[in-house]
C-alpha cells in the first residue's frame, strides 16, 4: 500500500478508526436554528462516504453564553439529541466515527442576538482586542453553571450516538483563557498558580466523565504557540498538556488565538505556511505526555499526512480542508489514485471566508461542497450534444468538466498554450504560487470527464460554423483596462504586466490597488522585496481589505516589515511627469504623491465577450460565465462553469 500507515486503523479506548485522516471541527454555516440541518448531514456525509477515519463535528455551545457567533450549534437542551443523532446515525453509516466539539468562546465572540452586542464573559477583565470585545469577569456562581453545561452538553451527545466529545481549550477560547496568566487575573482558587489555572478544565473534563459511558472518549484541543507575545508558548503548553494527559483519552494540538491578528493567522494557515508547520509541536506533546496525539495544520495531501505519522510526530491528522476541497480524497489515496486528487490551495476564499461573510461553507474548486443537496449528483444529459467552450480559465474548465461528467461531447479551445487564465499570473504573486495548483485541479478534471483541449486555438465564426455546436459557453475572461486618468505620467503599467514580464518598475513606484485584493498587496510586496520604494495607494480602508482576514493579516505584517507605506481611502484622477494625483475618497480632498517613477494599476478589468454578437446572429445557443460576464474572482468563475455545465 503506498501509504501505510494512513491507511492503518487507530484505536482509542473501544473506538476502532479505520484510517489516521480526520476532519476537524470546523465551522460551516449550515446549522439552523442552533441544530443540525439537512444541509449540514449531507455536507459530512459525503466526508464520511468519501473514506475519512473520523469527523469532528463543529463548536457545539455548552451554555446561553456561548452564543459566538448565529450559526452555532447548541447542545444545551435534551431536545437536541434527536437532530444530533440524524447527523451521527448519517456518519456512522458510512463507517466513519464521531466525535463532537464541546465549546465556549469566554471573551472571543461576535454574534449580535437580537441585533446588538451580546456581553461576555471571562476569568477577568481582559479585553479581546481583535474584536473589541470587553467582558465582564465571571462570577463563580456562572463558571458552575458552565462546567456543568459541559457535563450535560456531553451526555446529550452520547445518547446521541456520538463516540466522544472534545473540549475545545484551543485558539485563546474560554479553557485557554483559564490558562493564560495574561488573561486569567483571579485571585480565588481559578486563578493565580497553574494548578490553578488549569482548575476549570480539569473540572469540565470531571463533569463531563461523570456524565457519560466509561468507554466514551474525551479529548481536548489545545493551541501551542498562540503566535502572540501575551499567549501561551509552546514550552508552557506542553507543560498544561503533562499535567492534563492523566485525565484525557487523546489531544488535538494546532497553532494560533482568536484574539490577535498574529495569532488568528493561525487559525486555519494560508498558503503561506510551511506544510504540516504543527508536527514538531505534535511530537514534544507526544513525547511529554504518552498519549495518543492528533494534529492539524497545513496537511492538504497524503503524503504529507503519511510522513508525519511515519515520523512518530502524531497518531491522527487533520485534513479538514483537503476534504472540503475534495471529499473523495481518503477513497482515491487508499485506490492508489493520488494523482485525481483535487488538492487543497490554502486560498481561504470560500471555506473559513464564507464563514466570516455569514455564508455557507464552499471551496472555490469545488463549488459542489457546501451545496451537496443541490449539486453533488449531476443529472445524466437526456440527449448527448455537442458543447464547445471558449476559454481555458477556472471557468471554462469547470464548465467543460461538468458537461462531459453528465455526458456531452465537450470541446475546449483556449487560444494560449497553457491552460489557465489569469490564475497563470496569480500564482506569481508572493506566497501564492500554491494557487496555480488550481489550474492543474481543473485541467485535470475535464480532461478525465473526457472533455476534449484544444490549446492554440482561437474560436471564430468560421470555426463554430464548421462544428455545428448545439451550445456553446463563453468563458474568454476579461482584459486590463486603463481608466480615465487625466495628464500623463512618465510610466503607467498594469501590475499583470509586470507579473507576465512585459514591463518593469522605476526605482520609485506607487501602486494604485482600485480593488483591495491579493494583486495589488502582492505587487507591492514583490516590487519592495526586490528593493523598489513602494507607496501603495489603496482604495480601501486597508491593504488587502477585500480577502480573507487570515490571510490579510499576513499580508499586512509582510508589507509593514517591507517598509511599505500604505495610504487607504484613495482614488487615482491624475498624473503629471513624476506626480501623482489622488482624492481622498471620504474627505475629497486632494492627495498629491511626488517623486514617482512608476505608476502600477490594479484598477477594473474589461470583459472579453466579442463572440457574443456572432453567436446571436447565429442564433447559437450560448452562455456567458466567468469574467466574460463580469470580471470577480476565480471562485465565482468556478461556480458560474459548474452551473453552465448543468444547464447545456
Amino acid at each position: 500500500m503506498q501509504y501505510p500507515n494512513l491507511f492503518s486503523p487507530f484505536a482509542i479506548k473501544s473506538t476502532e478508526i479505520r484510517n489516521r485522516i480526520f476532519s476537524t471541527g470546523h465551522d460551516t454555516y449550515l446549522p439552523e436554528a442552533g441544530l443540525p440541518s439537512d444541509a449540514l448531514i449531507a455536507y459530512q456525509r459525503a466526508r464520511a462516504r468519501g473514506g475519512a477515519g473520523l469527523i469532528v463535528i463543529q463548536v457545539v455551545g455548552v451554555h446561553e453564553t456561548s452564543r459566538y457567533t448565529e450559526a452555532l450549534l447548541m447542545g444545551t437542551s435534551d431536545n437536541c439529541i434527536q437532530p444530533f443523532r440524524r447527523l451521527i446515525d448519517a456518519i456512522h453509516a458510512e463507517g466513519t466515527k464521531v466525535f463532537v466539539q464541546l465549546f465556549h468562546p469566554g471573551r472571543e465572540l461576535l454574534g449580535r442576538p437580537d441585533g446588538v452586542v451580546q456581553p461576555a464573559f471571562a476569568p477577568s477583565h481582559s479585553p479581546s482586542e481583535r474584536f473589541k470585545v470587553i467582558p465582564r469577569e465571571m462570577s463563580t456562581g456562572l463558571i458552575g453553571e458552565i462546567l456543568d453545561g459541559f457535563g450535560q452538553a456531553a451526555r446529550r451527545m452520547a445518547e446521541a450516538g456520538a463516540d466522544g466529545v472534545e473540549i475545545v481549550a484551543s485558539h485563546g477560547y474560554l479553557p485557554a483563557q483559564f490558562m493564560n496568566a495574561n488573561v486569567n487575573r483571579r485571585s480565588d482558587h481559578y486563578g493565580g498558580s497553574l494548578e490553578n489555572r488549569l482548575r476549570f478544565t480539569r473540572e469540565a473534563i470531571a463533569a463531563i466523565r461523570s456524565a457519560v459511558p466509561s468507554e466514551f472518549v474525551v479529548g481536548l484541543r489545545m493551541s501551542g504557540d498562540e503566535h502572540d507575545e501575551d499567549g501561551l508558548t509552546e514550552d508552557q503548553s506542553t507543560l498544561i498538556a503533562r499535567s492534563l494527559a492523566p485525565e484525557l483519552d487523546y489531544l488535538n494540538v494546532i497553532a494560533g488565538t482568536s484574539a490577535t491578528a498574529s495569532g488568528a493567522a493561525h487559525i486555519v494557515p494560508s498558503m503561506a505556511n510551511t506544510h504540516g508547520y504543527v508536527a514538531p509541536f505534535a511530537q514534544k506533546v507526544k513525547q511529554a505526555t504518552g498519549k495518543p496525539v492528533f494534529v492539524a495544520g497545513r496537511i492538504n495531501q497524503p503524503q504529507i499526512a503519511e510522513e508525519v505519522l511515519a515520523s512518530g510526530a502524531a497518531d491522527m491528522c487533520g485534513m479538514t480542508r483537503a476534504m472540503i476541497c475534495d471529499p473523495e480524497m481518503p477513497n482515491k489515496a487508499k485506490s492508489g489514485q493520488s494523482d485525481e486528487i483535487r488538492a487543497c490551495i490554502g486560498c481561504n476564499q470560500a471555506c473559513i471566508g464564507h464563514f466570516q461573510l455569514g455564508l455557507s461553507i464552499s471551496c472555490i474548486q469545488h463549488p459542489e461542497t457546501g451545496r451537496e443537496l443541490s449539486c453533488e449528483v449531476k443529472p445524466p444529459a437526456r440527449v448527448r450534444r455537442k458543447i464547445i467552450v471558449v476559454g481555458g480559465g477556472p471557468a471554462g474548465l469547470k464548465a467543460a468538466a461538468v458537461a462531459a461528467e453528465r455526458g456531452h461531447e465537450v470541446h475546449l479551445h483556449e487560444r494560449d498554450a497553457h491552460t489557465g487564465g489569469q490564475a497563470k499570473l496569480a500564482q506569481l504573486l508572493p506566497k501564492r504560487a500554491e494557487f496555480g495548483g488550481i489550474i492543474t485541479n481543473l485541467t485535470r478534471e475535464a480532461e478525465r470527464h473526457g472533455a476534449i483541449i484544444h490549446r492554440r486555438s482561437d474560436v471564430t465564426r468560421e470555426l463554430i460554423e464548421s462544428e455545428q455546436p448545439d451550445a456553446v459557453i463563453l468563458a474568454t475572461g476579461s482584459k486590463p483596462h486603463l481608466p480615465p486618468i487625466e495628464g500623463e505620467a512618465a510610466q503607467i503599467v498594469h501590475a499583470v504586466d509586470i507579473l507576465a514580464g512585459r514591463a518593469t518598475s522605476g526605482a520609485r513606484a506607487v501602486v494604485y490597488d482600485w480593488h483591495g485584493d491579493w494583486t495589488g498587496a502582492g505587487i507591492s510586496e514583490r516590487l519592495a522585496a526586490d528593493g523598489v520604494h513602494v507607496r501603495l495607494a489603496v482604495n480601501a480602508m486597508c491593504a488587502a481589505a477585500n480577502i480573507q482576514t487570515y490571510i490579510r493579516f499576513e499580508i499586512i505584517a509582510r508589507l509593514h516589515k517591507l517598509g511599505v507605506e500604505v495610504h487607504p481611502w484613495l482614488r487615482l484622477y491624475g498624473a503629471d511627469g513624476n506626480t501623482a494625483y489622488f482624492i481622498h475618497t471620504p474627505s475629497r480632498e486632494a492627495v498629491v504623491m511626488e517623486n514617482v517613477d512608476t505608476i502600477v494599476l490594479n484598477t477594473p478589468n474589461l470583459q472579453e465577450d466579442g463572440l457574443v454578437e456572432e453567436l446571436e446572429r447565429l442564433g447559437v445557443e450560448h452562455h456567458l460565465i466567468g469574467d466574460a460576464l463580469s470580471p470577480r474572482t476565480a471562485e465565482e468563475a468556478v461556480y458560474e462553469g459548474m452551473k453552465a455545465g448543468m444547464a447545456v
